[in-house]
């Protein structure tokens, strides 16, 4: 939790499952700034590639964005380049992780920064979401780097349909591969009172529709609501569930 001299107060949750997989290769964290009150950065890293080369990645990926928010100083550093600088920084470090495993590290990246003013900045590779809520309604949410998503912009298949087509898991862009990784920003101008931004793996917003986790982040507090996400898309899974995570921030009124 973060708190400014202004009334309001950014409250964060988060949640994490290894789901029905053998393996956790989920990563997320919410981080406070240590010396800027009202400054906090949440993150989620769904990692891919052997038993430990996916959770080495997604690691990867949450020790770069620790240490480049560390450094971070919001009054005299573009947040916008900040966050494209931790997708290329944690992609050069997969690849490193790489020469020395026998597995292919790779990793989705899901990641926004907000700042002391309510800007929001918004960066993601990969089928890692963010969600951006105002009230119980969706304001954006990011468009996944995947094969079915293309489809979907190419009008060969519905939104609907993408969730049940057999090549959903195919990305064509994340961290740890020979090509670049996307650098896909969204600023958000001012977040205000009762807003949520929520980062989630596919092995979350899989069993949701956007009006569905609209309510749940809107008529709860933050942990409950992510206790919620995380049960109900345990049931839903039925036995056949991915890892999931989610980083849940809202600005709530003092």
């Amino acid at each position: 939790m973060s708190t400014s001299s202004q009334a309001y107060r950014l409250c964060g949750s988060t949640g994490l499952h290894r789901g029905d997989r053998a393996y956790q290769q989920d990563q997320v964290q919410i981080f406070s700034h240590d010396r800027v009150p009202g400054c906090m950065l949440g993150i989620v890293a769904d990692g891919m590639g052997g038993k430990s080369g996916g959770r080495k990645a997604a690691d990867q990926v949450i020790l770069t964005a620790q240490q480049l928010f560390e450094r971070f100083a919001p009054s005299r550093e573009n947040t916008a380049e900040v966050l494209k600088q931790l997708v290329l920084e944690a992609h050069l470090m997969i690849k490193l992780t790489a020469i020395t495993s026998e597995e292919e590290p790779h990793s989705t990246l899901a990641a926004f920064i907000i700042s002391p003013s309510r800007e929001c900045d918004v960066v993601h590779a990969g089928d890692s979401r963010i969600y951006h809520f105002r009230a119980s309604n969706l304001v954006s949410r990011t468009v996944d780097h995947s094969y079915v998503q293309r489809l979907v912009d190419e009008g060969q298949i519905l939104e609907e349909e993408a969730n049940n087509h057999p090549q959903s898991n195919l990305l064509t862009g994340c961290l740890g591969t020979n090509q670049d990784p996307p650098l896909t920003h969204h600023h958000i101008a001012r977040l205000e009172v009762g807003d949520c931004v929520l980062a989630c793996s596919d092995g979350l917003w899989h069993y949701f529709t956007a009006r569905e986790i609209g309510a749940i982040v809107h008529a709860l507090p933050p942990r409950e609501a992510s206790e919620m996400l995380v049960n109900k898309a345990r049931q839903r899974a039925r036995g056949g569930g991915d890892n999931l995570s989610l980083a849940l921030v809202r600005v709530d009124a003092l």
